[in-house]
């Protein structure tokens, strides 16, 4: 059943949320992220849940003794929507713009706060429309992470990496260095989140022809020169 493009952005960061938790989301916290009322949010998840894209439960709400809570989360078919949205080619055009709409974020961690930038990286990442852009952002988002611990760390794993960046064994050795590094260096809810997002970017990665490897190399190659 088609959704209406106000419905994809309440599904779609339903789907965000609960992927951060993989708890049920109260629909205040969605209506919180979204800018919207509560109850523009609950009537919302009321519609998409008799299309089947989302299942509601009850949980005891901790403020109130007693009482309990409508909470939602996403069905498999919603997870499968976005999922199968992801073009399986990119449009060269849209990789160009891609890739300096990421030379801009890392040039902004000079001037900008670092956890702003990453946040905002990472809600850019559930929007992307093929598997190309969400590789790309990906990696953009892990190179703001080696910005963030400092010039010696960037240098160290460049001069790691570079040479191999050319394979997609290079890209793999990259993508474990950089987190075999930050992990440590975050909370558990946002290296969770950053955890699920990397396993999908190496399940989308093994997607991605010769050529689109190449070119995510590339992009590395000049980010870390």
């Amino acid at each position: 059943m088609k959704l209406t493009k106000r419905r994809l952005q309440f599904l779609d960061k339903l789907v965000e949320l609960y992927q951060r938790t993989r708890l049920p989301i109260h629909y205040e916290t969605l209506a919180l992220s979204l800018g919207v009322s509560k109850w523009t949010a609950y009537d919302m998840m009321k519609e998409m849940e008799k299309q089947g894209f989302v299942s509601r439960s009850y949980e005891v709400n901790s403020k109130e003794t007693g009482r309990s809570q409508v909470v939602f989360a996403p069905t498999d078919q919603a997870t499968d929507l976005f999922s199968a949205s992801r073009a399986d080619h990119y449009d060269p055009t849209d990789w160009e713009h891609t890739v300096t709409q990421i030379r801009k974020l890392l040039n902004s961690v000079k001037d900008s706060n670092v956890n702003e930038v990453i946040r905002k990286v990472m809600n850019e990442i559930s929007s992307k429309a093929s598997n190309m852009e969400f590789c790309g952002y990906i990696l953009g988002l892990l190179l703001v992470y080696i910005k963030k611990l400092g010039a010696k760390t960037e240098s160290l794993i460049s001069l790691l990496v570079t040479k191999k960046l050319h394979t997609q064994g290079g890209i793999l050795l990259f993508v474990g260095t950089v987190m075999g590094t930050v992990i440590q260096t975050m909370n558990e809810e946002l290296g969770n989140e950053l955890a699920e997002l990397v396993s999908k970017f190496l399940d989308t990665l093994d997607r991605l022809t010769h050529q689109e490897q190449r070119l995510l190399s590339d992009m590395l190659q000049e980010a870390l020169a």
